[in-house]
């Protein structure tokens, strides 16, 4: 995977992967077949049947980790927030509609058929099922969460089981909510690959359910949303669920400092050098002293990706051709993935990973040196989740710019509001995007944007790492 980090950082300078600047329309993703667009037009106007005024003035989306049982990413859950009118749920069935489509429609232009192994859990009004735009995604990887419209009738059993049956028989996955909540799904349990439910506080009335609904669906995961921690995660996983989604992915206890780890330590040694900047001779010897990271070293830089016309031994050339700044990024990636302690590091530096490209994107129009001290706030915000350490403790070990902790502890500095802002995209709040948007004078869209393309370029480096 530190190859193809490597080799992706080298090329963000080209034209073609040039962040946009603040202000600006980032770039297209690649074209997607126009045969959708002609079937399932993005709709700007008002539709005839809503309440006045009723228009998508801003369109936010946003995104959530869907967990396995070995806390690994299964996916994510992706939803549209509407600025303008963020409490979908009062709403009539031709807006959720609307707002299901744009959301299609959006995800269609992310360019996230590269999901690889990882899903798309989309949540859409159970009387979408036969809209064109569905049929845009890729089937491999899409489920598709039904959720009635509230102040309204269900379709009938017939429309949601030609249509399920249909999806499905592409290659699609149902999900249903807990039919004990909403009969009206029951009798698409012998269809359904999923069923979401709420957290139980008692575990046997949870053990229970599961069982209820295992019994009648034996072949469908259990996901659990709104897991605000670890002990509630524990509770879930001792039921039998499968498939777990909330804040827990992220949260923080109180952890009592110990032993960083000799990884750590050689690694933050490095750092801490390069950021003195010491000698290219002094850096070269600490390298020596650490064959995994010579080897990784020496092995990418005579890698076919760079074109070089020689073989290059030595550390020393090595570092003259890579360059400082590409050196302490890689090392910086390789100290949040050393000394790992939990399952879930791997989903927390993946999310690291999607804050630091999407405080990259927002500094397009920034000095090189900004951007760079961006991208290194946002990996490092997670340092102490990932290695189970207190932030102070973490931090301490690292001679870090001022600015940069001070962002990753929450002072106000240059860095923190970007920050926010990447923490508010992972957020299922349109109104915490606003805010924190506004706070960095960006449009809370092209924050989105930016969100959604650090997210796609992350996938695709798990993507390749995999291959």
């Amino acid at each position: 995977m530190l190859k193809r980090l490597f080799r992706r950082w080298f090329h963000l300078s080209s034209p073609a992967n040039q962040p946009s600047a603040p202000g600006q329309k980032p770039a297209a993703s690649p074209a997607r077949p126009t045969a959708l667009d002609q079937q399932a037009p993005l709709r700007q106007t008002q539709d005839a049947d809503a309440p006045a005024g009723a228009t998508l003035e801003k369109v936010i989306i946003c995104r959530e980790p869907v967990l396995n049982r070995q806390q690994k990413i299964a996916g994510y859950q992706f939803m549209l927030n509407d600025a303008a009118h963020g409490n979908i749920r009062l709403k009539s069935r031709q807006i959720m509609h609307l707002c299901a489509e744009v959301l299609v429609q959006n995800l269609l232009r992310a360019n996230l058929g590269s999901l690889h192994k990882r899903f798309a859990f989309i949540d859409i009004p159970d009387s979408f099922l036969d809209h064109p735009c569905l049929t845009g995604l890729p089937p491999a990887n899409t489920f598709f969460i039904l959720c009635p419209v509230e102040n309204a009738p269900p379709p009938s059993a017939s429309y949601l089981s030609t249509h399920v049956r249909a999806l499905r028989k592409l290659g699609y996955r149902i999900g249903i909510q807990d039919p004990t909540t909403n009969n009206a799904y029951f009798h698409l349990l012998p269809e359904a690959d999923l069923v979401y439910m709420q957290p139980h506080t008692d575990i046997g009335q949870g053990m229970n359910l599961v069982r209820h609904i295992l019994k009648l669906a034996p072949e469908a995961a259990l996901l659990v949303r709104d897991l605000p921690g670890m002990e509630d995660f524990d509770f879930c996983y001792r039921i039998g669920v499968t498939l777990f989604q909330g804040g827990f992915v992220t949260s923080r206890e109180n952890w009592q400092a110990t032993h960083l780890g000799p990884n750590f330590a050689r690694i933050a040694t490095l750092l801490n050098k390069l950021r003195q900047d010491a000698d290219t001779k002094e850096i070269a010897s600490l390298l020596k002293q650490d064959a995994a990271i010579t080897l990784r070293l020496l092995r990418y830089i005579n890698s076919a990706a760079n074109g070089l016309r020689e073989h290059v031994s030595s550390i020393e050339r090595s570092l003259a051709l890579l360059g400082r700044a590409p050196l302490q990024r890689w090392l910086s990636l390789m100290l949040c993935a050393s000394d790992r302690k939990q399952p879930r590091s791997a989903a927390v530096l993946e999310t690291a990973l999607v804050r630091a490209r999407t405080m990259e994107l927002l500094a397009a129009a920034r000095p090189a040196a900004v951007r760079e001290a961006m991208f290194l706030t946002g990996l490092l915000s997670l340092i102490d989740v990932i290695l189970q350490q207190p932030i102070e403790h973490a931090l301490d070990a690292l001679a870090i710019d001022t600015d940069i902790r001070d962002g990753i502890s929450g002072v106000n500095g240059p860095y923190a509001p970007a920050l926010a802002l990447a923490q508010a995209c992972e957020s299922m709040n349109a109104e915490r995007v606003i805010a924190a948007a506004a706070a960095c004078g960006v449009d809370p869209e092209q924050a989105s944007t930016c969100y959604m393309e650090a997210l796609a370029w992350t996938l695709t480096l798990q993507n390749e790492n995999a291959d």
